[in-house]
């Protein structure tokens, strides 16, 4: 199977998660795209859902599902979304399409998160892939300097891109994160960080996983 095959076989088994008649959210990337594609089976089966980003947004108005603002819901069944890495424990980091803050938004307010993503993504120790940070703009310089001071690495400006917040991401780059719910609090008390790509706070509830033998649920260890 290919990569994409893989992640197509993620996003189809996804659906056996979907609530009837329930609100889902949904998130950002190109696994989760391969997801909304999936989901447009099934959408006569769900109130609606919320989007991660503008361009999640964009991709299921275009199969004719509702998006319904996140202040107009109480409660959402699961969350659906990719990885860019996973630990053992399902903590995760996100954030390569630089939708982060929103995913993590939508993810706090779902009952279960369900990641989905291809066997790559699963690693020992997190941190090859670089850690998204979104920064206030006028903070750039500051947030850069204090990340070398408290958790090391290579903060790096993400150039030519803007959140659908308005604001920046610095992608930190040469960490080993072995204490990912620690470096993600260390992170978030930085003044002019919105978030990070860290969900370890939050980790995912149960990740499907695309091998070249079928789809593997893994439960966190």
């Amino acid at each position: 199977m290919t990569q994409d095959e893989m992640k197509k076989a993620v996003a189809e088994a996804a659906l056996q998660y979907v609530v009837p008649g329930e609100i889902i959210g949904v998130g950002t990337g190109s696994t989760a795209n391969f997801f909304i594609d999936a989901l447009a089976s099934i959408k006569g089966q769900i109130k609606g859902a919320v989007a991660s980003s503008e361009a999640t947004a964009e991709r299921l108005r275009g199969h004719g599902i509702e998006v319904m603002d996140l202040n107009s819901v109480n409660s959402m069944s699961i969350y659906v979304d990719g990885a860019d890495e996973s630990n053992n424990q399902l903590h995760l980091i996100k954030g390569g399409g630089g939708a982060l803050t929103r995913e993590k938004i939508v993810a706090a307010v779902a009952d279960k998160f369900i990641c989905i993503a291809d066997e790559s993504k699963l690693v020992g120790v997190m941190g090859e892939f670089p850690l998204p940070v979104e920064v206030i703009p006028m903070a750039q310089s500051y947030v850069a300097r204090e990340i070398i001071k408290q958790i090391g690495g290579q903060p790096i400006l993400r150039e030519g891109f803007t959140t659908d917040n308005g604001n920046i991401i610095l992608d930190i780059k040469n960490l080993q994160i072995t204490e990912p719910a620690k470096t993600e609090q260390i992170l978030n008390n930085i003044v002019g960080v919105v978030t990070n790509g860290l969900f370890a706070l939050r980790p995912a509830d149960t990740l499907l996983l695309g091998t070249p033998n079928g789809v593997r649920t893994v439960n966190p260890a």
